[in-house]
């Protein structure tokens, strides 16, 4: 299947933009935000409780195979399942992606 020189054009600005914001993300920000908006779910840092068993800690995220912090934030712009709408913007979700990503380490 071929696909149009504009379609591929418009996929190349999503992935240099994500790439630029990816650039100039901030994971202390984004382990502030985490804190404030993901822990009713999500473990976010070591020594939390869980609030929902079935959400997956952020370590083991960042652990899994394929792990792609661009990805991940594209995920984040959209509201996920039992997620409530948090209305997180480009910086919002890359400074978690970013954030996400360093608990790969830990």
């Amino acid at each position: 299947m071929a696909i149009s020189a504009r379609t591929a054009a418009i996929a190349a600005l999503i992935v240099a933009n994500a790439l630029a914001s990816a650039a100039v993300a901030d994971p202390r920000r984004g382990a502030a935000l985490a804190r404030r908006s993901c822990t009713s779910c999500h473990v976010v840092a070591s020594g939390q409780a869980q609030a929902n068993p079935a959400a997956p800690p952020f370590p083991t995220v960042a652990r899994r195979p394929g792990f792609d912090r661009e990805k991940l934030a594209f995920f984040l712009l959209e509201p996920h399942p039992k997620t409530p709408t948090m209305g997180l913007g480009r910086r919002d979700v890359t400074d978690l992606a970013d954030y996400i990503a360093t608990l790969a380490k830990k």
